[in-house]
């Protein structure tokens, strides 16, 4: 739909609506936070240094529950957004 964007190339307004339902907005705030979770946990293991896995462990935790929530608030306001479609 974005290349469809990008070239040109008209779309209806239910092609649009239908576009991006709730559950949509979910399981790609759910994709994206076990990608980003990971990343956390990463940089937080090497930030605290070796032995100290479970505090990088929390760290991760609360940073996959936040952000998705946020994610999935920012993605549901963009998709009210009627700049660009």
């Amino acid at each position: 739909m974005i290349t469809e964007k990008v070239a040109g190339a008209n779309t209806t307004y239910e092609q649009d609506v239908s576009s991006e339902k709730p559950i949509r907005s979910v399981v790609k705030a759910i994709s994206w936070r076990v990608v980003g979770t990971l990343d956390t946990l990463v940089v937080s293991y090497l930030v605290l240094g070796e032995g100290r896995l479970g505090e990088a462990s929390a760290i991760a935790g609360v940073d996959f529950v936040t952000k998705m929530i946020l994610y999935f608030a920012h993605e549901r306001v963009w998709n009210k957004v009627k700049w660009g479609k």
